[in-house]
């Protein structure tokens, strides 16, 4: 009888040390995490990375990543700058407009490229985008929408002062469209198409038409490139993981995605469509290639040809590909 008591005894000891063993593993498990904020708006080329924090792909990588939502991308690139955040999800051309701050804004990755997901819709009487000579176009100025814009009437040999800019937000210049009030507007999807269609008018413009310069990556300021230079690799590591989810299982990516942000899966995959993935090749091109250096001058010139937009564009941008390159060659 004693024996058999010892016995269960020892089996319930055995099984509460195991027990105990499994929690403190977990929790040094979870210890060791590294802390990285992101700071992120509503573009889909970034809530993609949703899929990964859903995923276990960023913790896989020892990460512990906190998105930060923002609205207007300005607050959340100075965000960054100001040592409130790691990084920020962000377009090159408001990089290049941030205040100025006590250390450089750095260009690290780059997430996507526009690839007609952003446009010129215009009214049934503009057939084209050199027949806006003398008209009436919104796009918010120093913004994306304006630089697409620009973009567009140097590609067709007009000069910015050709046209009046309509300085107000997407979805004002839309419904000025569609009461006559200007000729066209500066979109992105899906609202480009559908105002289109609901003037009767159609795209004249989007960014598949050129080489564009619109381009989406992830910015931070210079000391996280060494402080956290560990931690930004992962991240990009974790960002070419999901990239190539998105090849291979779009629909699981794009059901993670859409769950949690309350939309249906083909919404999401819509608002997706029209843009060039920054996988491993995009990056390798961008970087090593030359094309983002290349970009960031074009996209300095095409900015300071229009300074009603009023804001200083920076010369100091670093582009730096130290991160990607290890990156790339640790994803290999």
């Amino acid at each position: 009888m004693k024996s058999k008591f010892l016995k269960v005894f020892a089996l319930i000891l055995c099984t509460c040390l195991t027990a105990i063993a499994i929690k403190a593993c977990s929790f040094n498990n979870e210890s060791t995490l590294k802390p990285f904020k992101v700071g992120l708006n509503s573009w889909p080329g970034y809530q993609i990375a949703l899929y990964a924090k859903e995923a276990g792909l960023f913790r896989k990588r020892g990460l512990d990543v906190e998105f930060i939502r923002f609205i207007n991308q300005q607050d959340n690139i100075r965000a960054t700058m100001r040592g409130a955040q790691d990084v920020s999800f962000v377009p090159l051309p408001e990089v290049m407009q941030v205040d100025s701050a006590e250390e450089k804004p750095v260009f690290v990755m780059v997430v996507d490229i526009s690839a007609g997901s952003d446009g010129i819709a215009a009214a049934p009487k503009i057939k084209s985008v050199k027949d806006l000579k003398g008209k009436k176009v919104s796009a918010k100025l120093s913004t994306v929408s304006h630089l697409v814009l620009l973009e567009a009437l140097k590609a067709n040999q007009l000069k910015p002062e050709d046209i009046e800019i309509v300085d107000v937000i997407n979805e004002r210049g839309a419904n000025m469209l569609k009461k006559g009030d200007i000729s066209a507007s500066t979109l992105w999807e899906p609202l480009m198409t559908d105002t289109a269609k609901a003037v009767g008018g159609k795209v004249i413009h989007t960014t598949a038409d050129v080489d564009s310069v619109v381009i989406d990556g992830v910015a931070t300021r210079s000391s996280i490139v060494t402080t956290k230079q560990d931690e930004l690799v992962s991240f990009i590591e974790t960002w070419f993981e999901v990239m190539k989810a998105v090849e291979t299982k779009p629909q699981e990516v794009f059901a993670s995605v859409a769950k949690q942000l309350g939309m249906t899966t083909e919404a999401f995959a819509i608002d997706y469509k029209g843009l060039k993935k920054g996988d491993l090749a995009m990056n390798r091109r961008m970087f090593e290639g030359g094309r983002l250096k290349e970009a960031y001058q074009q996209t300095r010139q095409l900015l300071l040809a229009d300074p009603r937009h009023g804001r200083n564009i920076r010369e100091d941008v670093e582009i730096n590909g130290i991160a990607v390159t290890k990156a790339s060659k640790n994803w290999q």
